[in-house]
């Protein structure tokens, strides 16, 4: 590419990203929007009847299983697969778990409580292998779309980022309204329908794509689309993924608890010593491991932000369903509605944001990574001090309003602009080129252990008598102002990338 004249406009390839993420996304968010409600909805309307712990312990577990696969997704897809395949690959088998979740839903199909259960749990273990196939390949395509110093990367990510999010807007309406008015197996049976028309639109629009995500090895030869082998391999690994995770659930419901505390900590030893030799032989000189350090710092503070920002589908679900009026001018407001909050403002802002970083780069203002990152902490603790009134509202005994979740909703979502999308645009320009899926997977690791603490942070703190709420505020703000002293050096590390 011709980085000499300044590039207008941008390829069409971001658009087939933009939209097959975006039904990816419905799918997951619809899904996850009625995932606690539907844990701990009574035996009597469809649901399991699960405790508050045990619902938020399943939710944790989920979700950060959801963020830890990418790891073996992103290197499946360098080294064997290719991004392409693999997004095919995912889609479908996402498609196959949410279907799987509507029958286990479906007091119909199965009345017997435990085939449900196991259906169900099987749907979810089978939505977090494809997801891994996934999610960090579609984003390594989008930044490969671009040159690393190409001042349209951050707002192509940016871009992308609202497709997901008119997804995570679109789903709780749809598939969130579907599963709490009319029935659980509608809600899950449209968050699948969803992701095959992701699987579709990827598909019919391949050829907007030129040789980006292609098998190792195919540019070379100067194939441009995926061949006969490549659709058998298709086939294959969605089979494959869907027997490997019924093998896996087989065997943990006929073995003792020993036997699952071994596979825990064989799989996470291995799991942490396959990530530290990937990185190892992919990074080569002093520019290379300098950069992958700063990748592994933000790691960090990321899983702080994501702690906090993950309330939403678990504590915060809760508390729209149990805490909060929900009655407006006779209307009650399904508990779901609440997490459209998120998605709107990020499509209302997102643009906004995408001009203002390029704006602010022609005037030589734009905040590198580090300081962007500790705004987004700052913001976060904000809405953690607000979230922390609402809950001492409700602690003596009142029905608070809605407008306490809208705020803070709104407040985190301004913090996960800061963030978020600059944290992919910033792991694909530091990363080494041949490991970059990977990387893109360590990043997805932090959103997992996020995501776990958001679940099990309550039960941990209740233990030393601290609540949650003010917890979390006080550990944004400390991290904000550490990634303030560090960012001088984590600039100097990041060898000229912005």
């Amino acid at each position: 590419m011709d980085t000499t004249q300044p590039q207008q406009g941008h390829p069409k390839g971001l658009y087939t990203l933009f939209f097959t993420e975006m039904w990816e996304r419905f799918s997951y968010y619809g899904m996850r929007a009625l995932l606690t409600i539907f844990l701990t909805a009574e035996l009597a309307t469809g649901g399991f009847g699960l405790d508050r712990a045990e619902s938020l312990s399943v939710y944790g577990v989920f979700t950060a299983l959801v963020y830890l696969t990418p790891i073996l997704g992103g290197w499946f897809a360098d080294k064997l697969l290719g991004q392409r395949k693999s997004i095919l690959i995912g889609g479908l088998v996402m498609a196959i778990g949410q279907f799987m979740l509507a029958a286990g839903s479906s007091i119909d199909l199965f009345a017997d409580v435990e085939t449900r259960k196991n259906l169900f749990y099987l749907g979810l273990g089978v939505l977090i292998l494809g997801n891994g196939f996934f999610k960090p390949n579609i984003s390594t395509i989008v930044g490969d779309l671009y040159d690393n110093d190409d001042p349209r990367k951050d707002g192509a990510f940016t871009i992308f980022y609202m497709g997901i999010n008119i997804g995570a807007f679109l789903s709780p309406f749809i598939a969130g309204t579907l599963g709490e008015k009319v029935g659980w197996p509608y809600g899950y049976f449209a968050a699948g329908l969803g992701m095959l028309l992701g699987v579709l639109w990827f598909y019919a629009r391949r050829g907007t794509l030129g040789d980006k995500g292609l098998p190792p090895g195919y540019k070379e030869k100067g194939l441009t689309e995926l061949v006969g082998k490549d659709w058998r391999d298709v086939i294959l690994y969605t089979i494959g993924n869907v027997a490997f995770v019924f093998l896996v659930m087989f065997i943990w419901n006929n073995t003792p608890e020993l036997v699952h505390t071994i596979m825990v900590w064989v799989l996470g030893i291995a799991g942490v010593g396959f990530i530290g030799m990937s990185i190892f032989k992919g990074t080569n000189g002093s520019t290379e491991w300098t950069r992958v350090f700063v990748i592994l710092i933000l790691a960090f503070f990321n899983i702080v932000f994501w702690a906090g920002f993950e309330q939403a589908g678990g504590t915060f679900n809760l508390f729209a369903q149990e805490n909060t009026d929900r009655v407006v001018g006779g209307f009650e407001i399904p508990t779901t509605w609440f997490q459209n909050i998120n998605p709107i403002v990020i499509v209302t802002l997102a643009p906004l944001f995408s001009i203002l970083w390029v704006k602010l780069a022609a005037k030589r203002l734009n905040p590198r990574t580090p300081i962007k990152f500790a705004m987004a902490m700052f913001v976060g603790a904000f809405a953690f001090f607000i979230m922390t009134q609402a809950q001492n509202s409700a602690d003596a005994g009142n029905m608070v309003s809605p407008m306490w979740l809208v705020v803070v909703y709104a407040l985190l979502t301004v913090g996960e602009l800061m963030l978020s999308p600059i944290g992919l645009s910033m792991v694909t320009k530091l990363s080494p080129s041949n490991i970059t899926s990977i990387m893109m997977g360590v990043w997805m690791a932090s959103f997992a252990l996020g995501n776990y603490l958001a679940a099990t942070l309550e039960q941990i703190l209740t233990t030393y008598d601290f609540a949650l709420y003010p917890f979390i505020t006080y550990l944004m703000l400390a991290s904000g102002a550490s990634l303030l002293l560090l960012s001088p050096l984590l600039n100097k590390f990041m060898k000229g990338i912005h």
